[in-house]
């Protein structure tokens, strides 16, 4: 399961799901009793870099959290779902609200709620602690764990190789 680069030309829109992902899976409760994740430093460069290059950026998450919604307004994504059980109806609605097709988007997701997505984009990847189904359908299976520098790795194959690369 090698990288295809072929399959990031097209790529104009990076989706991710959060945790797993942008996180390593683990959750905190502060003393006010809000959920709390830790991101990765390095993944928010590579996210600014897209963003920066004229790609665009979404979150399609089942959370719905204060802190999932700060690091993605921090980021400057420019599309935000939350809550989302079933991903397909969000996925749509991103069409939708994007402009862009599929074959225009690439998704990096590590549970069974992201198996539609993963398979319906040009690129879809997941990162190396993912469930079974997942590590058996995605394009691509990232070097870096998730939360731990995952998202930076897609990130600069999209930046290499994407829609608006030079290569």
């Amino acid at each position: 399961m090698g990288l295809d680069v072929q399959k990031l030309k097209s790529v104009k829109m990076l989706v991710l799901d959060v945790d797993g992902v942008l996180t390593d899976c683990r959750l905190w409760m502060d003393s006010n009793g809000e959920w709390k994740r830790i991101y990765c430093v390095r993944d928010g460069v590579g996210i600014k870099a897209l963003a920066e290059a004229g790609y665009k950026l979404a979150i399609i998450t089942g959370a719905k959290a204060t802190d999932v919604r700060a690091r993605a307004q921090m980021l400057g994504f420019h599309h935000f779902y939350e809550g989302a059980v079933d991903k397909r109806p969000y996925f749509e609605q991103l069409q939708k609200d994007s402009g862009l097709a599929p074959h225009e988007m690439a998704y990096v997701g590590d549970d069974v709620f992201d198996i539609p997505l993963i398979q319906a984009v040009s690129f879809g990847a997941t990162v190396p602690e993912a469930v079974d189904e997942v590590l058996e359908c995605a394009q691509y299976v990232t070097k870096r764990a998730g939360g731990n520098g995952a998202v930076r790795e897609i990130c600069d194959f999209i930046l290499k190789y994407g829609f608006y690369s030079k290569n």
